[in-house]
């Protein structure tokens, strides 16, 4: 089995369910008493988003850089970024180390694919909605067309994560604005939608849509964990 380097922490909130999902995965390949083979490193979020908020992007890949570096000294066999926002700076941490980053949109697309969509709706911080990181290797991947949420979703949208979702608010009037800008996305012609925030999950269910939510965090950490399982057997060697 091979060791998973987490780059956690963005939020802590969302950094849970992928500690959860890759060991609940781990368990039900292998049985019995296995887990999964990780190392965590949680940054401070609150120095990534000043980052974020001051466009600052070159210095955010160099802070993820040192913490991927840090991670393949440790014994990391390949890495998961867990958040989809901060892989607009996959390239820095990619170039800064020998092992293989799985990038959050690759397994998305494959998914999306393999459920047979084609044109689909994203919801996410309006960094991962607004900039072509994430849009751009969906449609190169696997050709799949992303529809967004008009200006002023796009804005509630990011509001409720920032706001609300990373600091563990999980309310009732907000889940009814994502239930709606959804619904918007839909009858502008999305099959489905990406909840491409990590913490989205934790207020979104599938019962919230009347088509399928594809969950980025639970995508991404069981892709991670059968990643970590290739080529291991039942005993663990």
């Amino acid at each position: 089995m091979k060791t998973i380097g987490l780059i956690g922490g963005m939020s802590w909130e969302s950094t849970i369910p992928y500690y959860r999902t890759i060991n609940e995965t781990v368990k039900e390949r292998l049985g019995g008493l296995h887990s999964a083979r990780l190392l965590l490193y949680s940054v401070d979020f609150h120095e990534v988003e000043k980052l974020q908020r001051a466009d600052d992007w070159n210095a955010a890949g160099v802070l993820l850089a040192q913490v991927a570096v840090a991670l393949q000294a440790a014994g990391a066999g390949f890495l998961v970024l867990c958040t989809n926002t901060m892989h607009r700076v996959a390239p820095a941490i990619e170039a800064a180390v020998d092992i293989p980053l799985l990038h959050i949109a690759d397994p998305m697309a494959d998914e999306i694919r393999r459920l047979g969509f084609s044109r689909v709706g994203l919801i996410g911080t309006r960094f991962t909605m607004e900039h072509p990181f994430y849009r751009e290797r969906l449609r190169q991947r696997q050709g799949i067309d992303v529809l967004l949420p008009a200006q002023a979703d796009r804005e509630i949208v990011d509001r409720v994560i920032y706001d609300e979702l990373c600091l563990g608010q999980l309310r009732a009037a907000s889940r009814a604005e994502y239930r709606r800008i959804i619904g918007r996305l839909v009858a502008d012609g999305a099959q489905a939608v990406i909840l491409g925030c990590t913490e989205i999950s934790l207020l979104l269910a599938a019962e919230d849509a009347d088509v399928p939510l594809f969950d980025s965090t639970r995508i991404h950490a069981t892709s991670a964990a059968e990643l970590a399982l290739a080529g291991a057997s039942g005993d663990g060697r």
